[in-house]
């Protein structure tokens, strides 16, 4: 039996979502947000799901964006952001762009309106109560929560700074210039794979990092020092040519098969998911432009051509390590009447913050139901932040390396456009089935 109320912590891109799916499926929902009597560095106005960043919801081509398959994914389940984005865009070329004020204002009054969401402002903790719970309190969570969720979970369980390092195509990396191998061959040698740099090469890298362009810190970012374990590679670079050399670029232990001389560098691509189909760059978390990442990084030798799953940055960002704490069905381990959502439940984009506040708005109005298939965008993205691996685990978007191979027939490897539409495809048709047996 479906719950009778469920409250929902914050009026977010992911928590009005949730509330909404809940009031549609009939269920009445508290809906708390804190603002505007407590506002956050970001945010301007009390309204719900307001953007604080770009307008865009990025591209909206469902048939070779993964997001834009999830764009269609969440308007096929009667997404409110959707409708919203739709009814308010904006004219940008392939991508999906909105007017801010008015997504806001519309979502607003959908939700205040609507007969079984009662809005409410006012600021509050992680309930102990066993009311059913949707936290979707996003990136810069209140000091308060942010302390009641790491008391619950565990110190090693909460980020307050994201820093996330590249991840490149494994297939769109120059194979004759990597190899396999990990430093001083200890374990699985399929777990790294390198890329070599002369001193010529390294040097010109290293200038070119010092020269790049870099996104400034915003206001409240500047309050929280770096971890010297997780220094953008640009400031090592400032600490002198070589800091590089012998830090996340050191050669030693490792054994180039394409040169003759010892490498001066090399950078190491690890693994970032069991099917070895991303591999993310070791140590290279960024405040590089997005432009200048990709220009820079194709300059290593084997990545001329690297498509990126995802480029680097650091920012602060408060969310958990989703795989650790959390069940596959978004709730928390050692609390499961809470589900975490949005941001905070460690995935990263306005895009995915709204489809895991729309699955944890059905699961929760309807506990029992099965999962999206893995092979939907929003199965992928429910798997990323549920099943993850924990050691490694860094908030992400959507991209296809999150999804399962396609099937193809035939030996012949299917590229590029072709290849997308093989996953978009597979994706809405199976969407379709598991509507089908949820009864949406």
């Amino acid at each position: 039996m479906p719950h009778q109320k469920v409250r929902v912590i914050g009026a977010g891109l992911a928590g009005s979502e949730a509330a909404w799916q809940l009031a549609q499926k009939g269920i009445t929902v508290d809906l708390i947000e804190m603002r505007p009597d407590t506002m956050t560095p970001a945010h301007t106005t009390g309204d719900c799901a307001e953007l604080v960043c770009s307008n865009s919801l990025r591209s909206d081509d469902v048939q070779t964006s993964a997001v834009g398959l999830l764009h269609e994914e969440l308007r096929r389940m009667g997404s409110l952001i959707m409708i919203a984005a739709d009814a308010c865009s904006v004219p940008a070329g392939g991508a999906l762009a909105v007017n801010r004020h008015d997504f806001s204002k519309m979502i607003t009054q959908k939700l205040k309106s609507h007969p079984l969401i009662r809005y409410e402002v006012r600021h509050m903790g992680l309930p102990t109560d066993d009311v059913p719970t949707i936290v979707a309190t996003g990136p810069l969570t209140s000091g308060p929560m942010a302390d009641d969720i790491q008391t619950l979970t565990g110190d090693e369980s909460l980020h307050f700074f994201d820093a996330i390092a590249p991840i490149v195509y494994t297939d769109s990396i120059n194979m004759e210039k990597a190899w396999y191998q990990s430093r001083y061959d200890k374990g699985d040698k399929y777990d790294y794979l390198n890329l070599a740099l002369t001193k010529e090469q390294y040097e010109q890298f290293v200038r070119d990092l010092l020269a790049g362009e870099k996104v400034a810190f915003k206001e409240w970012e500047k309050e929280t020092p770096y971890f010297e374990g997780c220094l953008p590679i640009e400031v090592m670079a400032e600490r002198g040519m070589d800091t590089l050399a012998f830090g996340p670029m050191k050669p030693v232990g490792l054994t180039s098969p394409h040169l003759t001389e010892r490498p001066k560098a090399v950078v190491q691509l690890r693994k970032e998911n069991k099917e070895g189909n991303l591999m993310n760059m070791v140590g290279f978390q960024t405040k590089l432009t997005y432009g200048e990442q990709t220009r820079i990084f194709r300059t290593i030798p084997g990545l001329e051509d690297a498509i990126f799953a995802r480029l680097g940055g650091i920012h602060r960002n408060t969310f958990v390590c989703g795989p650790k704490v959390l069940d596959e069905r978004l709730c928390l381990k050692k609390r499961p009447s809470v589900r975490l959502a949005g941001q905070v439940s460690g995935c990263e984009g306005y895009v995915e913050s709204t489809a895991m506040g729309l699955l944890a708005g059905l699961l929760t109005a309807f506990p029992e139901m099965p999962l999206p298939p893995a092979t939907t965008a929003l199965g992928a993205m429910l798997r990323h932040v549920t099943q993850g691996n924990i050691d490694t685990y860094q908030p992400m978007n959507i991209n296809f390396g999150l999804f399962p191979e396609p099937e193809t027939e035939g030996p012949r490897k299917i590229k590029g456009a072709d290849r997308k539409k093989l996953y978009t495809t597979r994706a809405l048709r199976d969407l379709e089935e598991w509507k089908k047996q949820i009864n949406l």
